[in-house]
């Protein structure tokens, strides 16, 4: 477990920018909840472990610096990996956080929920709102009408554009949903 270099760190803050925006200044300086209760609760910040990032709070690694590296399975939260290609990748484990920052948000019919926890992406007969202000390629995540988070993706048009296009446009590429937790949880 190490800390991430400057390469690493801006492919992630790139990434995390992109589905939560100015309010990424938030997940960074969040003080943390765990810990020995002093003045100083410390913040969270972000290690490397075997090309998985994990965003966990800084008391908790200090205290995981006792556990020998191959014995160390997970440290906090996984919020996303590095392919083998050097590209950094969101995982859905990072929902949570996303979510709860999030600056687009895109909510699903209840009938086109399972469509997209089954792997699809966001067609236009299935949504039911979007905020205002969404460009095409912007990170948007999705909700239920009861406001779940469902999952993210990248949208495919713009909140003008979805006025106008037909009830079979995509409208939300995929890019996680909740239903990987059953579809591939050996890579979990």
């Amino acid at each position: 477990m190490r800390p991430l270099d400057e390469k690493e760190t801006a492919a992630v803050f790139e990434k995390l920018f992109k589905f939560t925006g100015p309010n990424l200044k938030l997940i960074v300086e969040r003080p943390a909840v765990e810990g020995p209760a002093s003045d100083d609760p410390g913040g969270y910040c972000l290690r490397l472990q075997k090309n998985r990032v994990y965003y966990a709070s800084e008391s908790l690694v200090r205290r995981a610096t006792s556990v020998a590296r191959d014995r160390l399975v997970s440290i906090g939260t996984c919020i996303g990996k590095f392919t083998k290609g050097g590209s950094f990748r969101l995982t859905i484990q990072s929902l949570d956080l996303l979510a709860a920052h999030a600056r687009r948000k895109v909510w699903l019919k209840p009938t086109a929920e399972m469509s997209f926890l089954y792997g699809n992406p966001v067609l236009k007969s299935g949504l039911a709102r979007i905020t205002e202000g969404v460009s095409a390629g912007d990170g948007v995540v999705v909700f239920s009408m009861s406001d779940l988070p469902l999952g993210f993706g990248v949208a495919a048009r713009s909140t003008q554009d979805c006025r106008k296009a037909h009830a079979d446009a995509i409208v939300v590429n995929r890019q996680a949903d909740a239903g990987e937790y059953l579809r591939n949880e050996d890579d979990l």
